[in-house]
């Protein structure tokens, strides 16, 4: 039998950080001694309030389908968190909820981008941008950046980026994998060169809440109606309250496009899971006093292995300022990262993520969303191979 697979299919590269957590989680299954830093989910557990929320949904029989854009009591509640933390206005048509913020990704791309468009990513990214975009027919476009730059891009690489075929730039502050945080009038400048070139702003938020060092997190749509215009905003529930398993995200946009990715879902996945909803709706109303607790441990691991990375030989590495993720330079150690990773896993039993997966080879990622323990187990590690490879 000829089992033709479509060109859009085989055009995709699979998830390195889902393969390397999957070898992770077997490897640990068959009881050796291994230490993950390729997770991209908080380790704490969902604040107790939600769970029991979306029990009581489950006990009271809300097992049903719900509206395809997610139950009004949960668009209502996210449309109220831009206000009232973003200061935007949306009104609860322009939420649609989606299947996790992954899948609100792809429903901003599919519904905007088409055959013949350009997308601006900057590099290093999150791996499934670029081929959300293939999958689109779009086509994904680069602009690099290096730790010298913290990893950002400035308004002058974009404005000299953007071609007539441009539709859509990718903006994700705080960052994964680098933990990057553009400064808010950083983000306007980069805003502004798309408001006046015409191009619309894909705007992953999902890491806002986790900041350190004083870092400010402000959306582009709020600096005027005429940015509020060019961006839709990507977010979730998976970070700051830890609902990775749940599959709970959104988008915010203007009305013709959340009418698209209305659309879209509709005739893709249709509602999002019916009790995880009321769980979101717990998670929006309740109380947060679980995320001061949290940033507190995340920041007490960063700088431990921020300081403790700079100290290995043959690594560098530009302290984060959001998310829970370290990107060390490995270029002193004379590998590429898929040879590193691949040889640091066989040897000392530690999981990274190849920095070639986010489009930067010179670079490893490290998820910090671990213990203290697993922390100082890991990096004993490291050090160790990183000295068998330079001294």
């Amino acid at each position: 039998m000829n089992y033709r697979i479509s060109q859009r299919a085989a055009s995709l590269t699979p998830s390195l950080t889902l393969e390397i957590d999957a070898k992770a989680k077997r490897m640990k299954a068959e009881g050796q001694d291994l230490v993950g830093f390729g997770a991209g989910e908080p380790d704490f557990d969902t604040p107790q309030h939600i769970k029991d929320a979306a029990a009581a949904a489950l006990a009271a029989g809300f097992t049903k389908y719900t509206p395809a854009a997610g139950i009004p009591e949960l668009r209502k509640a996210i449309a109220e968190k831009h206000r009232r933390e973003n200061g935007l206005e949306y009104e609860p048509e322009q939420i649609i909820v989606s299947c996790g913020g992954k899948h609100a990704c792809y429903n901003v791309i599919l519904a905007t981008c088409q055959e013949g468009d350009e997308v601006l990513i900057p590099s290093p990214y999150w791996v499934s941008y670029p081929e959300m975009v293939k999958l689109a027919g779009a086509t994904p476009v680069f602009l690099p950046t290096t730790d010298r730059t913290e990893f950002k891009v400035t308004p002058e690489q974009l404005r000299a980026a953007i071609t007539p075929r441009t539709r859509l730039f990718i903006l994700n502050s705080p960052s994964n994998p680098t933990g990057t945080v553009y400064t808010p009038e950083e983000v306007r400048a980069l805003g502004d060169v798309c408001v006046e070139k015409g191009v619309l702003i894909m705007s992953d938020e999902i890491y806002e809440h986790l900041l350190y060092d004083g870092a400010v997190h402000r959306s582009v749509a709020s600096f005027s109606r005429a940015h509020y215009e060019h961006t839709i905003i990507v977010h979730g529930f998976a970070k700051a309250w830890s609902m990775t398993g749940w599959r709970l995200g959104w988008t915010a946009a203007p009305e013709p496009i959340a009418r698209a990715i209305d659309a879209i879902q509709s005739h893709s996945t249709s509602n999002p899971t019916s009790f995880a909803q009321k769980g979101g709706v717990a998670a929006l109303t309740g109380p947060m006093e679980h995320l001061k607790t949290w940033l507190a441990e995340f920041d007490r691991r960063r700088r431990y292995a921020w300081e403790r990375l700079n100290r290995i030989p043959g690594l560098s590495c530009v302290n984060a300022r959001g998310a829970f993720y370290l990107f060390p330079n490995i270029s002193g150690t004379g590998l590429k990262s898929v040879e590193f990773c691949k040889r640091l896993l066989e040897t000392e039993k530690v999981a990274a993520v190849p920095g070639v997966a986010f489009g930067a080879d010179d670079y490893i990622r490290i998820s910090y969303a671990t213990s203290m323990a697993n922390l100082e187990k890991g990096l004993d590690r490291i050090e160790r191979f990183c000295r068998s490879l330079v001294g």
